[in-house]
C-alpha cells in the first residue's frame, strides 16, 4: 500500500485527567495518539506538547514502523519530562513520512466512563 496521511498533524485537545483509583492499567484515565503508517518506510516522529501557561515541551522522538501502527500514552511521556496530568495542552506530530494521526482520551474518574476519539487535524 502507499503511504497515505500527511507528515504534520496538530491536535488541539489535550488533558490528563488526575489520578483514579482503578489499579489497573487499562483502567487508568489516560490520553493516546494513535499512529498509522501504511507506507514502506519507517517514520520518526517528533511530538512537541504546548501549553497554556509555559513553554513547550519536546520534542519527544518516536519510531512507528512501515506497515504497523502505534499507540502511545501521553501519561508514559518522560523525555524531555513527563506531561503533567490535570492541565491543558495540544499537541503537533511532525513525520519524516505521511501518518494518520487518531486522539482518543479514556477518563475513568467515575463508574461511568467516558472515551473520547478524535481525528488530528492534517496539515497539508
Amino acid at each position: 500500500m502507499p503511504a497515505i496521511g500527511h507528515k504534520i498533524w496538530a491536535v488541539a485537545e489535550g488533558y490528563i485527567p488526575p489520578e483514579t483509583e482503578k489499579k489497573s492499567r487499562e483502567m487508568t484515565s489516560h490520553e493516546t495518539l494513535c499512529i498509522l503508517n501504511a507506507g514502506d518506510e519507517d517514520a520518526q516522529i517528533d511530538i512537541t506538547v504546548y501549553f497554556a501557561d509555559r513553554e513547550p515541551v519536546g520534542p519527544y522522538k518516536v519510531k512507528c514502523a512501515a506497515r504497523r501502527t502505534l499507540h502511545l500514552r501521553f501519561n508514559d511521556f518522560t523525555d524531555p519530562r513527563p506531561v503533567p496530568v490535570n492541565t491543558d495542552f495540544s499537541s503537533v506530530i511532525a513525520s519524516n513520512v505521511p501518518i494518520v494521526v487518531q486522539h482518543t482520551r479514556l477518563d475513568s474518574r467515575q463508574e461511568a466512563l467516558a472515551l473520547l476519539s478524535t481525528i488530528a487535524y492534517p496539515v497539508t
